[in-house]
């Protein structure tokens, strides 16, 4: 009978969701539900120090905003539980202390002095435990034991010979045994370390894939080597290719803040769509055999495979996120446009109703992040001060003198409409138009102008009429006849 795939994602509540760890949340999401199986969520907490308040909150809601839904969780349950390790603390003492009882681990009684001094006489390049306690006598363990003092629990790790694990993505891995240090898996505080813990939940969690950043290809060593200690299957690895920023020099390095925003809320907070930001994701580092750029995340499901996964590093291209987030914002219908549109409408428009229609039907086609609206239409709020110049235009065929005329015939018009909607005014406007003998643009550039104070708009002058009410428009329009008469 074929196994069961379960996948997990196990971050730190050490602060912001960066890229990577959403892109290793998504690919984990992507291995599991693309074979049928399960998406765990466990939080890794056991690195007291660096726990950050609400950082698991961040977490939480990040994995809701993107659509990543997990099988099991901390806030969830599920048959594996509890998902926070912290919770689990008395669990990984009995397995340490059954490595022990085997002759595969042993207490470590070396002070933090003794390991520093150690470490700064083997130099600048540093030196791996030297197995001091490895050998200690049983009478003299039982003797410290009793005594209270305090202690860790390591690994006895092999000096000879070499290990090698297989990763999907790169191969077989060798690293020489010599160059393991025996690696501590209980901290004195009781709290077990990083590796062992991952090492024991994935093997109680019955996980079968597990997928990292390549950047911890050299430490997969210590996890299988850990695993045949305790006689368990080795999970399937799966190392992901770094991603890289692009600097200023055209060269590449690994991505960090300098390049631009790396986490999650950074770039949702720049006006970056989640479903976007996901998508995009997504193509770091995985090929789709089709080379189609635009996925919903239900589309990823149907259309990964682990087959596709690079070794080569992925450039994130802010251009390019910012291209795919305006795609997104196109394809939405004009319902969703305007309520996810509405709170940036409100900064120009903080009470009221406007013809949200209208204003959409101008920003849809033309912006890529919805944090472009506020600068795009603050004319409509506040008219600008422009100058009398922007009245001329060569194309239109307009000057001081006609902007004028064209003015002074428009407001009457406009004035006497009792229905105030992009069609009455085109129908008026055209109307007049045609019976002042001119061209269109000569009639609707003066008439634009006066109405936005400036010279690029989103929209024309039948849209921004609209948009302001007959009210301000007319007043507007009337400044704009005072400004070209002065």
């Amino acid at each position: 009978m074929r196994q069961r795939v379960r996948t997990r994602f196990a971050p730190s509540p050490t602060g912001f969701m960066h890229i990577g760890n959403l892109r290793t949340a998504l690919f984990a999401y992507l291995i599991a539900k693309s074979n049928g199986g399960d998406f765990v969520l466990r939080i890794e907490d056991t690195d007291r120090e660096r726990l950050v308040e609400g950082a698991e909150d961040v977490i939480f809601n990040t994995l809701r905003q993107v659509g990543l839904k997990y099988d099991e969780g901390p806030d969830i349950g599920g048959e594996y539980g509890p998902y926070v390790q912290s919770e689990r603390k008395e669990l990984y003492r009995d397995y340490a202390e059954q490595l022990v009882r085997e002759g595969k681990a042993y207490y470590c009684f070396c002070t933090k002095e003794r390991l520093e001094a150690l470490h700064a006489s083997k130099g600048e390049n540093g030196g791996g435990y030297d197995r001091h306690c490895r050998s200690l006598p049983k009478e003299e363990v039982d003797r410290l034991l009793a005594a209270g003092i305090p202690h860790v629990i390591r690994q006895k790790m092999p000096t000879e010979g070499s290990t090698t694990f297989h990763d999907v993505v790169y191969g077989p891995i060798t690293i020489e045994n010599r160059e393991l240090e025996d690696q501590i898996l209980l901290k004195s505080d009781g709290y077990p370390t990083y590796n062992f813990a991952n090492v024991v939940d994935d093997h109680l969690m019955k996980i079968t894939h597990v997928v990292r950043g390549c950047e911890y290809l050299t430490s997969t060593p210590k996890y299988k080597l850990l695993y045949e200690a305790f006689g368990w299957d080795v999970p399937v690895y799966v190392h992901l290719p770094l991603i890289m920023g692009k600097n200023e020099d055209g060269s590449v390095s690994k991505l960090s803040k300098r390049h631009g925003s790396t986490g999650f809320a950074d770039l949702t907070a720049e006006g970056y769509l989640p479903e976007a930001i996901l998508n995009y994701i997504a193509l770091l580092g995985w090929c789709p055999k089709d080379n189609r750029e635009i996925f919903k995340l239900d589309e990823l499901v149907q259309n990964f495979s682990i087959d596709g996964i690079s070794k080569s590093p992925a450039v994130f291209d802010y251009d390019k996120l910012l291209w795919m987030n305006g795609e997104y914002i196109r394809a939405m219908t004009q319902e969703t446009f305007i309520c996810r549109a509405l709170p940036y409408f409100r900064q120009i428009f903080p009470t009221g109703e406007r013809p949200w229609d209208v204003l959409a039907s101008v920003l849809q086609p033309r912006i890529s992040k919805f944090t472009e609206i506020p600068t795009l239409i603050g004319f409509l709020k506040t008219l600008p001060d422009y100058s009398a110049e922007l009245y001329i235009n060569k194309k239109s065929k307009t000057n001081l003198q006609n902007s004028a005329e064209m003015l002074k015939a428009s407001i009457p018009v406009l004035q006497g409409l009792d229905s105030w909607t992009v069609d009455t005014l085109h129908d008026s406007l055209m109307a007049l138009a045609q019976q002042l003998g001119v061209k269109n643009g000569t009639l609707l550039w003066p008439v634009r102008i006066a109405a936005a104070g400036q010279k690029v708009t989103p929209g024309g002058a039948f849209e921004i009429l609209c948009i302001l009410g007959k009210e301000e428009s007319l007043q507007r329009l009337n400044l704009g006849l005072e400004k070209l008469n002065a």
